[in-house]
C-alpha cells in the first residue's frame, strides 16, 4: 500500500480521518464526505485498470471545474498513471500539441465532450472517454465511465497496487511565453510535499472551507485550492457552473461557511467591483485571502482587506515548485510586509549571482531554491535541465533579493534585465509566476 509520503496516501489516510465531513460540493446539486469521495476514486480507479491503464501511462483530462474532474484525476494518480489536465479552450492545434508532447494514451472529457479536444485526440489515434456523476434523491453520487473494460473488472485489482512517492502523478507545461513550453512532470512526493507546505502556513485545518475560484487545470487552483483542502481533512465547494462566477461567487462562500479563497490580483479586483456595485448584506468571517501568480497593487490589497476584514496574503509560486515557494504569514506568526511575497515555506531559498555565489541580504540576484517539492527536471529537455539546476540548485528565472528579516522581495525576470551591468535595471511591470 502506499507509504505516508504519497499524495494518495495522505488522501487515504484523511477518508479513514473524517469519513463524514464534506469534502467537496457542487454548489446547488449535491455534497460528497471525503468517504464517499475515496470510494468514487477507487470505484473510478478499478475501471482504469480493468480498462489497461498502466502504472507510467499518461492520461489528459479536459473538463470545467467540476467533480468529475477531481475524481478522475484522484483516480488516475491512484492507479500511477500520470494525470495532464488540459484548459477545455485550448485550439484543435494546441491540443494536438499537448496531447503530443505529453504522449498522452488517453483522454478524459466532461460527457457534453470537447470538440477540439477529440478532434486532436483523433487525429493522433488517441483514446477518448467520458465522465459524469450524477446523483438521484436519496441516492449516493454515482459514478459512469464510458470506458470498454474487461469482464474481470475488480475493486481488489486497485486495492492491491501501491503509490510510490517517486510516481509522475501530474504533468503540466510552463506558460511558454518567450519560449516552447516546458514540459513539467511532478511526483506524488512532490505534491504530497507542498500539499504539507501549503496547509502549514495557512494553519488549514479540517474546519477550514473554501470556494474554488481558479482553473483547476493550473497548479494554483488545483494544488493551492482543491488539493491542500481536500489533504487536511477541509471542504471545497465548486461553482455550479464549472468557473467562476461574480454573482454567485459570495452566495457559495456564504452557503459553505468559507473560511478564506485564493485567487489571482483581476479575479480580486472583479470581486471588489462586485462589492462596490451590488454588495451582498452578509459576509463571511474569513481567516484570510490569498493572492499569488501575479503582482498585487497595494490599492488593492488595502481595499479587499477593508471590504472583507481579512487579512491578504500575497504568495510566490511556479509549476515547477508544484505551486508554492513563499508567503506573507497569517498575523499571528509574523508582519506582513507590502511589496514583500514573504518568506521561503518549507524548502531552502538563496539569492545567487552568476557565478553561484550566494549573495548577502538586500543583495539582488537570482532566486533559487531546492527542496522536495521541486521537479526532477523537464521532460526530454537536456538544455533546459542544464540551465535549470546550475549550482545544485533550481533556478527560477526571477530577480530578487532577501530583506534582513528573510522576506522576499522580487524586482524582476532576468530575460527583461537591461544590459547595463546593473542587476536592477529591469521590467518592473515584471508578472509573477503560477
Amino acid at each position: 500500500m502506499d507509504t505516508p509520503m504519497t499524495l494518495t496516501g495522505l488522501l487515504r489516510d484523511v477518508a479513514a480521518k473524517f469519513p463524514s465531513r464534506r469534502a467537496i460540493s457542487v454548489a446547488g446539486k449535491f455534497d460528497l464526505t471525503h468517504s464517499r469521495l475515496h470510494q468514487l476514486v477507487e470505484s473510478a480507479a478499478a475501471r482504469l485498470v480493468a480498462a489497461g491503464i498502466k502504472p507510467g501511462d499518461v492520461i489528459a483530462l479536459t473538463f470545467p471545474n467540476t467533480v468529475e474532474f477531481v475524481v478522475l484525476f484522484l483516480a488516475v494518480i491512484r492507479v500511477r498513471a500520470t494525470a495532464a489536465p488540459l484548459n477545455a479552450a485550448y485550439t484543435a492545434e494546441e491540443f494536438e500539441f499537448y496531447l503530443s508532447d505529453s504522449e498522452s494514451k488517453l483522454l478524459l472529457t466532461s460527457a457534453e465532450g470537447n470538440n477540439s479536444a477529440q478532434a486532436a485526440a483523433s487525429k493522433l489515434n488517441i483514446l477518448h472517454s467520458t465522465a459524469s456523476i450524477t446523483q438521484a434523491e436519496d441516492k449516493e453520487a454515482e459514478l459512469s465511465l464510458s470506458l470498454s473494460h474487461s469482464e474481470s473488472e475488480s475493486i481488489n485489482s486497485v486495492e492491491s497496487l501501491g503509490n510510490d512517492p517517486d510516481d509522475v502523478a501530474l504533468f503540466l507545461h510552463t506558460s511558454g511565453t518567450t519560449s516552447r513550453p516546458k514540459g513539467v512532470p511532478l511526483t506524488q512526493h512532490n505534491l504530497f510535499s507542498s500539499v504539507n507546505n501549503i496547509k502549514s502556513v495557512y494553519r488549514l485545518t479540517e474546519s477550514d472551507s473554501t470556494v474554488i475560484v481558479l482553473p483547476l487545470f493550473h497548479v494554483h487552483g488545483l494544488i493551492a485550492g482543491l488539493l491542500s483542502s481536500l489533504g487536511t481533512g477541509a471542504a471545497v465547494a465548486l461553482p455550479a457552473a464549472g468557473r467562476f462566477s461574480a454573482s454567485s461567487f459570495w452566495k457559495d462562500m456564504i452557503k459553505y461557511s468559507a473560511t478564506w479563497y485564493t485567487a489571482v490580483p483581476t479575479i480580486h479586483q472583479i470581486i471588489l467591483d462586485r462589492h462596490s456595485n451590488s454588495p451582498e448584506p452578509v459576509y463571511p468571517r474569513l481567516r484570510f485571502i490569498r493572492s499569488c501568480s501575479a503582482s498585487l497593487a497595494p490599492a488593492i490589497l488595502g481595499k479587499l482587506e477593508e471590504a472583507f476584514g481579512a487579512p491578504v496574503l500575497e504568495a510566490y509560486a511556479m509549476t515547477e515548485a508544484s505551486h508554492l515557494m513563499a508567503s506573507n504569514p497569517l498575523p499571528q506568526d509574523g508582519p506582513h510586509k507590502a511589496g514583500s511575497v514573504g518568506k521561503p515555506v518549507g524548502q531552502e531559498m538563496v539569492i545567487l549571482d552568476e557565478t553561484g555565489r550566494v549573495q548577502d541580504a538586500e543583495v539582488s540576484g537570482e532566486v533559487c531554491i531546492r527542496g522536495p517539492n521541486v521537479t526532477k527536471g523537464y521532460k526530454n529537455n537536456v538544455d533546459a535541465n542544464t540551465a535549470a539546476f546550475l549550482f545544485g540548485w533550481f533556478h527560477t528565472g526571477d530577480v530578487g533579493y532577501l530583506d534582513s528579516d528573510g522576506y522576499l522581495h522580487l524586482v524582476g525576470r532576468i530575460k527583461e534585465l537591461i544590459n547595463r551591468g546593473d542587476i536592477l535595471c529591469c521590467n518592473p511591470k515584471r508578472r509573477i509566476r503560477h
